[in-house]
């Protein structure tokens, strides 16, 4: 038979018969080892100044703290330490278990009810971390006939949940109803959640909740928020930002938190209607698939939470120093955030100047959260403080003024 086949220069040739192609005798060029290319990411990261560093802290460190979220002073706390030791004495290092399986304790549940309780909501639901919490509640409670309306700032954890949904996702406007509004009433999808956290990490501002939720009932859709920094600082007591906007318990509002934060532990929980918890329990695979929060967490936290019920004007001293710090700040020329809870941030033009800043002020005994591109959406690096309700009125006035010495020149 005759094969015709075309050379290099697109010319036909015949042949008596089909000859398989020999081996190339072009040398093949090196391929490079897999992980050449972290190399040049981490050459990127070196000359734009924006290389994280692990940095292992010391239990006795002689830093005033206005880095950590220990937004009410309870991490160290007698009591809530207390909680965790004798947690862990009676229920193990670990929880053993998903919750399904061996994960789950009566503590667990002690926490779960109390938490409910203390929000205003039907049930809770305990997860290891509040990235889990928020993983679980965006995926599970949306599917591919679901739009999701999420700020343009919202928490990585929420973004990487909407990542994960089958649902559509439209990016809203920072703290915008009407941009809410407008994505609402556009969607073709007979399912809408709307997602935002409750105070945003960055510079401490408050979404406009009682707006957002009234955009989701004209038009049907769910409201979920993330409560991580609103829990222990705003709505009475430190009930939260649903507390405080009066949503707590809303059939159509669910809420995230973290234990992290204000309660000076560890782990997440998401507070809803009863049918969503079950439904997460029953669907949620960063529930379903993880091992249980251990012990000695959720006794920190029950402890924690216990406290903040006997004194409520935590949250508000939290608040306080917050307003107070960036008064103070503003007044020594910073350009520091007005805060809605107790996150207060001073914008620096260069990621550069933000890192050795930060270093200035370590080296002066004041420890400052440095964020940067691309923990920050825009082109502004940030030094992050965190009021705690235990800071004393001496103490205060030392962050400031050592925060305005360490200031670089350029």
């Amino acid at each position: 038979m005759t094969v015709e086949s075309t050379d290099s220069t697109g010319s036909v040739e015949s042949s008596g018969s089909a000859q398989p192609a020999g081996p190339s005798t072009r040398p093949e060029a090196p391929r490079p080892a897999p992980f050449d290319w972290l190399d040049e990411a981490a050459a990127r990261r070196r000359s734009a100044g924006l290389v994280r560093t692990l940095r292992p802290r010391a239990a006795d460190e002689p830093l005033l703290d206005l880095a950590s979220n220990d937004y009410l002073g309870l991490v160290r706390h007698p009591r809530v330490t207390r909680a965790a030791a004798d947690a862990a004495l009676r229920w193990g290092g670990g929880a053993t278990g998903s919750r399904l399986v061996t994960g789950s304790t009566a503590l667990h549940a002690e926490l779960e009810a109390e938490l409910a309780a203390f929000c205003g909501a039907e049930a809770a639901l305990v997860f290891s971390s509040g990235y889990t919490a928020n993983l679980a509640a965006v995926t599970a409670l949306t599917d591919a006939d679901t739009v999701i309306v999420s700020d343009a700032l919202n928490h990585a954890s929420l973004i990487d949940g909407c990542r994960l949904s089958r649902a559509r996702v439209a990016r809203a406007a920072h703290r915008s109803p009407d941009a809410v509004r407008a994505e609402l009433a556009a969607r073709p999808e007979p399912r809408a959640l709307v997602v935002s956290d409750s105070v945003f990490s960055v510079d401490g501002d408050a979404a406009p909740l009682a707006r957002h939720a009234a955009a989701c009932r004209d038009h049907g859709a769910a409201l979920l928020v993330d409560d991580a920094h609103g829990l222990g600082v705003l709505g009475p007591g430190g009930a939260g930002a649903l507390a405080a906007a009066g949503l707590a318990g809303a059939p159509d509002v669910v809420t995230t938190v973290t234990l992290s934060k204000s309660l000076g532990s560890q782990g997440g929980a998401v507070l809803g209607p009863r049918r969503v918890i079950e439904h997460l329990i029953q669907s949620a695979r960063t529930f379903i698939f993880d091992t249980g929060l251990a012990p000695a967490a959720v006794g920190a936290a029950l402890g924690a939470l216990r406290l903040l019920q006997e004194q409520p004007e935590r949250a508000e001293r939290a608040r306080a120093v917050g307003r107070e710090l960036s008064a103070r700040l503003t007044a020594a020329g910073l350009d520091a955030s007005v805060p809605d809870a107790a996150v207060v941030s001073v914008r620096v033009t260069a990621p550069e100047k933000a890192l050795a800043w930060a270093a200035a002020c370590r080296e002066q005994g004041v420890l400052v959260g440095c964020f940067r591109p691309p923990s920050v959406p825009d082109r502004w690096s940030r030094l992050r403080l965190t009021a705690r309700a235990d800071l004393t009125p001496e103490q205060i006035a030392h962050a400031v003024e050592v925060l305005v010495r360490a200031e670089p020149s350029q």
